[in-house]
C-alpha cells in the first residue's frame, strides 16, 4: 500500500548550522501535516552543537508537542569526529565530510570550490579520480567509526561536480570506488538516505546518491530513506516527491522511517512508495 511520506529525519537547526530555531522547525512540520520529526545537529570538527542544551530543547519539544507530533533527536556524525557526548541520541546519521589529510584541521569535501581545488593539487597531484577513491574509502569506515544508523549524502564528494566537472561520474574510476564501499555498506545492513538538500536548494542536477548509484544500490538490496537536510523550516519535505519518484524508477518499493515503539525503543517502520 502506497502510504504519503510526512517524516524526515536530516533536519538542522540554528544550533549548528541551521537558520531557525528547533520550535520554529517543529511549528511548521506540525502546519504541514508531518508525523514524524527528527533533528540531526552536527558534531563535526568544525560545527558542534552545544551538547547539554540542544538534548534539552528537543527534549522539552517532545513533551510539549506529544500527540502532535512524534520528534525524535538525532545526531549528524562526521567519519573523523565521533565524539562521546553523542550518547542519548535516538538515532545517528554517518556521513563524511571531511578527508584525513596531513593539515592541523580536516578539510571539508563540502564547503566551496576552491578547497577542493586545493585539496586536490596539495595532496593528490591533482587527481581528482584518486582525491574521490580516497573518500569511499574513509566512507567505508563510517559505520565503524560513527556506528550510524543511516548513511548521510552517500557522493557528497560530488558536491561541486555540476560546476567544476573534476570527475567523469560515468568513469569506471569515479564510481567503482564508490560502488564497492556502497556495497560493503549494504552488507552491514545499514540504510542510505535519498538526501534532498543540493538538490532543493538548486546546487545540484541529482539527488544523493545519483540514479546510477542508486539503481545499484537496489540491485545490491540495499534500503532507503528519504530526507530533506533542511537547514531552514521552509525546506521541510523539500522535494520528496521527486526522490520517491526517482527510488520507483530504480526498482524500490518501499522507504523507511524512524518511530518509537511504546517501550521507547526506535526502530525501521516500512513506508510504501
Amino acid at each position: 500500500m502506497v502510504m504519503e511520506l510526512t517524516a524526515d529525519f536530516h533536519t538542522h537547526t540554528a544550533f549548528c548550522d541551521g537558520r531557525d530555531t528547533a520550535e520554529e522547525m517543529v511549528q511548521e512540520a506540525v502546519r504541514l501535516g508531518m508525523t514524524h520529526l527528527g533533528f540531526s545537529g552536527h558534531m563535526d570538527a568544525d560545527i558542534h552543537v552545544p551538547t547539554e542544551e540542544y538534548f534539552t530543547e528537543i527534549h522539552r519539544l517532545q513533551q510539549e508537542y506529544n500527540g502532535k507530533l512524534e520528534i525524535l533527536c538525532g545526531v549528524e556524525l562526521d567519519s573523523l569526529n565521533a565524539p562521546s557526548d553523542a550518547e542519548g541520541a535516538d538515532y545517528i546519521i554517518g556521513s563524511t565530510h571531511f578527508l584525513d589529510v596531513d593539515t592541523e584541521k580536516p578539510v571539508a569535501v563540502d564547503w566551496e570550490p576552491e578547497k577542493i581545488e586545493e585539496l586536490a593539487l596539495e595532496f593528490f597531484h591533482g587527481d581528482y579520480y584518486c582525491l574521490t577513491k580516497a573518500y569511499y574509502e574513509l566512507e567505508a569506515e563510517i559505520y565503524a567509526r560513527t556506528g550510524c544508523d543511516f548513511i548521510g549524502h552517500f557522493d557528497l564528494i560530488t558536491r561541486f561536480n555540476d560546476e567544476m566537472h573534476f570527475v567523469d561520474e560515468g568513469d569506471p574510476r569515479y564510481y567503482k570506488p564508490a560502488l564497492e564501499t556502497m556495497e560493503y555498506l549494504v552488507s552491514l545492513g545499514i540504510p542510505f538516505e535519498i538526501n534532498c538538500g543540493a538538490f532543493n536548494r538548486g546546487r545540484k542536477k541529482e539527488l544523493y546518491p545519483n540514479m546510477f548509484l542508486l539503481r545499484h544500490l537496489h540491485d545490491f538490496g540495499g534500503e532507503i530513506l528519504i530526507s530533506s537536510d533542511a537547514h531552514q523550516k521552509e525546506l521541510l519535505m523539500g522535494c520528496f516527491d521527486t526522490a520517491a519518484a526517482r527510488a520507483r524508477a530504480c526498482g524500490f518499493t518501499h522507504t523507511n522511517i524512524l518511530t518509537r515503539e511504546g517501550s521507547g525503543r526506535v526502530h525501521w517502520k516500512q513506508i510504501g512508495l
